[in-house]
């Protein structure tokens, strides 16, 4: 036989290992000739390395809680490629059963030429050159029962594994096919397939690390060829889902923001696409939900309104029925049945006007009315506040009354009342804290005018305010001093100075408790409508 070797010595000595599958058509037989692709020294598997990066970095930006958009991309790339796993783990099977296939049928070919003829006149030389040229080792046959060696070349001294395509198994080329890919070395296999006619069998010997460097020269294309895919098959279903779906969800998002940001806005109402999806029954919900909403926060802010307003007028009032029941109770001490006898009307007369004042105040009308302004004596405005306040005797507080004699004021006589009575009425409430008669408790008022701005300071040598209550002293409700109080009085003064331009501020001031500093400028003189006047 040529070669010198006996058929018998292409016969296995290790363990057969037989695979099935159903015939599949050639394909990709190009893979032949293309470069083996570098092979990891530690074992590993460059195609499923370089995968598993990607899907690591993934996960990783999933958890950093990016937007809505890149978790669609993300996720819709790593699905993409879980599909492209699965229809990779078929193909490998596919492609190694016809690679096997591939180099049955050139052996075939060339056992033709091998046979025609006198094969003992091809040297050793030319079957080795046609050995290497399809890629194997040994080429042989059976017929009538003997084992014919048709070429060999560099004979292994052992086989260690027999692949059998006449009964293929999808399973078993399966994990035939991964233990190649994952574990394929040095070893020499024997295929066998569908002998030629008028032959009993037909095997060749080839190199297993051949079929692998095969192997993972498709598994490197596969891999690309699913990276790009997998790109432009996400790409376009997250532009789909960011049209569809993401940017509606920006946009309630967005709109959820606005609207909680400024609640009584009506342009932060969102205003329904017209969709008749789910997004679409969403933005109509939100909708009728935020009109709702922004009702009731009206009806709310007009609530309280109503409820400052009424407040603010009772604070007052209540300062004028405890001057009248004052003067009642001196009335009292008259021995005239006809002053006995009305006096207690009188006081009902006043209650019954608070009633009617609540019960009449326009909705809303909650801030102050402009002021009238006019020039006034501040120091007599000081002393009618004196004579109204209930200065209680056994404290022996005394109002001093030390604004210069010829100081005007620019201001409504009215709201500067009011302004300088609540002023005063909160600091008598301070010094009427503590029941020791030795202490000393002065109250003052004392102004002075500067150009156009008039400055005067109501004074009192009580404890002075607490520090809790600096931090909202003008604020309504929240700037009371003592324990009951609503915080009105001082709210009520700053908003009457602010409308006559001025300012209102605490003090300090060494031997004072409490310093109350309002300044208030003079009307601006208007040169045209003098000019207008005298020219009238």
């Amino acid at each position: 036989m040529p070669g010198g070797k006996h058929p018998d010595d292409i016969r296995p000595d290790a363990a057969k290992s037989v695979d099935r599958g159903s015939d599949l058509p050639a394909a990709k037989l190009q893979a032949d000739s293309e470069p083996a692709a570098p092979h990891d020294p530690a074992g590993g598997n460059p195609a499923a390395d370089s995968a598993s990066g990607p899907a690591a970095k993934s996960a990783g930006i999933l958890r950093t809680g990016r937007g809505l958009s890149d978790k669609v991309l993300i996720l819709t790339i790593l699905f993409v490629m879980l599909a492209e796993v699965l229809i990779y783990i078929p193909s490998a099977a596919n492609f190694r059963n016809v690679w096997l296939q591939d180099k049955l049928d050139s052996a075939a070919v060339a056992s033709i030429a091998l046979t025609s003829g006198m094969p003992e006149e091809i040297s050793a030389a030319a079957q080795t050159r046609m050995l290497q040229s399809i890629g194997l080792e040994a080429i042989a046959m059976g017929v009538d029962g003997k084992r014919i060696l048709l070429a060999a070349g560099n004979m292994p001294d052992a086989i260690a594994m027999h692949h059998d395509l006449t009964t293929l198994d999808p399973i078993g080329s399966v994990f035939a096919a991964f233990a190649t890919l994952l574990g394929g070395g040095e070893n020499h296999v024997r295929v066998t397939g569908r002998p030629p006619a008028g032959t009993d069998f037909f095997e060749i010997v080839l190199a297993e690390s051949d079929l692998r460097n095969a192997m993972l020269i498709y598994s490197r294309n596969i891999l690309l060829i699913s990276l790009v895919i997998s790109v432009i098959t996400a790409s376009l279903v997250y532009a789909a889902l960011r049209a569809m779906i993401v940017k509606p969800i920006e946009r309630l998002t967005s709109n959820i923001l606005a609207f909680t940001d400024a609640p009584e806005n009506e342009g932060s109402i969102i205003v329904p696409s017209g969709r008749r999806d789910e997004i679409g029954i969403a933005e109509e919900q939100l909708a009728a939900m935020q009109m709702a909403m922004r009702g009731t926060l009206q009806q709310r802010r007009h609530l309280a309104d109503l409820g400052l307003a009424v407040s603010k007028i009772n604070h007052d009032l209540r300062n004028i029925l405890a001057s009248a029941q004052l003067f009642t109770d001196r009335l009292g001490d008259v021995e005239d049945p006809l002053v006995k006898r009305f006096a207690p009307k009188v006081i009902g007369a006043i209650d019954r006007a608070i009633g009617y004042t609540r019960a009449v105040l326009a909705y809303g009308q909650a801030t102050e009315a402009a002021p009238k302004r006019r020039h006034l004596s501040l120091t007599r405005l000081v002393d009618d506040v004196s004579d109204i306040l209930d200065l209680p005797a056994e404290k022996a507080i005394q109002l001093e009354n030390r604004v210069p004699a010829d100081l005007e004021i620019d201001a409504d006589p009215d709201q500067l009342f009011r302004v300088i009575m609540n002023i005063c009425r909160n600091a008598i409430d301070a010094l009427c804290q503590g029941s020791d008669p030795s202490i000393v408790r002065r109250l003052w008022v004392e102004a002075e005018r500067r150009g156009s701005v008039v400055t005067f300071c109501v004074c009192d040598n009580g404890p002075g305010v607490p520090a809790k209550a600096r931090e909202a002293l003008f604020k309504p409700f929240r700037g009371s001093v003592r324990p009951g109080g609503t915080g009105l009085g001082l709210a009520i003064a700053a908003e009457i100075v602010a409308a006559h331009g001025g300012t209102i501020e605490l003090t300090s001031r060494a031997g004072a408790g409490a310093v109350f500093q309002i300044q208030i400028p003079d009307r601006p003189v208007d040169l045209e409508a003098v000019r207008s006047a005298a020219e009238a």
